[in-house]
């Protein structure tokens, strides 16, 4: 069971990087004060294989209606993904998440939506910021420097994803036996300076909690390590960077009640200090927000 004793306790022996302040910027058309107010990512899945059926969308028409829905429940950007992180799911070429995200990102912008587009290919990257995407969710190792070129020429920002592996369908197994920040931390702190080195400017990190990993399949080794990933993801602020969270779902846990997974793990990702949730429950992740603010 967690306890007071043990949140007080991480904070008393890493109280430095709670204090640090990370970089906040502008994307779009809107300031991000990350220090200050936590923002929220709303998520659209273009691909039929994604399990969280409430944000599937398989036409360009229902994909900007969610959009829209998405920014008036509070979302700040949107994230759209042509290709599932499944295991299971089928693999989708660079021609194919190319036709599926270019309309719906056109869409998006047309109507001032924040869109950011979840990718691990070059040309995909390519093609969706020249449409108009503004930030590259980005779920891959592999041609970083490329991409990085590229999020800079077009003045866009990144979400760094922690994939242990070339890109989010290919990961290997995560190191359980040792304190998972310093492996991020050091991951981070390359991926950061590759970045900044091709001229990125603006940057988010996020660990990779809701990736598929062959050795986290026991429900509770993996909701256990997710939950000491997002209390203890204060810690990464030294490097300076705004930390983004991807919001799980522990089925096995709640059942019939998964839509309240994700408000659940919004209240230790904000103990973390987090400052992007990414979403597929705006307005609920909203109101765990909204109502942590009023202490």
């Amino acid at each position: 069971m967690l306890t007071l004793e043990q949140l007080a306790g991480m904070l008393e022996k890493y109280r430095a990087p709670a204090a640090v302040s990370v970089n906040e910027f502008t994307i779009g058309n809107r300031d991000f004060r990350f220090n200050s107010r936590p923002a929220i990512m709303g998520v659209i899945n273009l691909s039929p294989d994604s399990w969280y059926r409430e944000s599937v969308c398989l036409s360009g028409e229902s994909a900007l209606q969610r959009g829209k829905t998405l920014v008036a429940q509070g979302a700040a950007i949107v994230d759209v993904g042509a290709e599932s992180t499944l295991a299971q799911a089928a693999r989708v070429d660079d021609a194919g998440q190319t036709s599926r995200l270019i309309p719906v990102i056109r869409g998006l912008r047309s109507e001032k939506i924040i869109v950011s587009v979840e990718t691990y290919s070059p040309a995909v990257t390519r093609a969706s910021l020249e449409a108009g995407a503004n930030v590259l969710n980005l779920t891959g190792t592999v041609a970083t420097d490329e991409i990085f070129r590229m999020v800079a020429a077009h003045d866009a920002a990144v979400i760094i994803c922690y994939v242990a592996g070339d890109n989010v369908r290919t990961v290997g197994d995560f190191d359980l036996n040792t304190d998972p920040i310093p492996l991020l931390r050091d991951f981070f702190a390359r991926q950061i300076e590759a970045a900044q080195r091709q001229g990125v400017k603006k940057i988010l990190l996020d660990p990779g909690l809701g990736f598929y990993y062959r050795n986290l399949q026991d429900s509770a080794v993996r909701v256990r390590h997710q939950m000491n990933i997002f209390l203890n993801t204060f810690q990464l602020r030294e490097l300076g960077q705004p930390i983004c969270h991807a919001l799980p779902h522990a089925f096995e846990f709640f059942g019939d009640e998964v839509r309240c997974a994700e408000p659940f793990f919004a209240v230790l990702a904000a103990l973390g200090k987090t400052s992007l949730f990414r979403t597929h429950e705006v307005p609920r992740i909203k109101a765990v927000l909204d109502t942590m603010n009023v202490f």
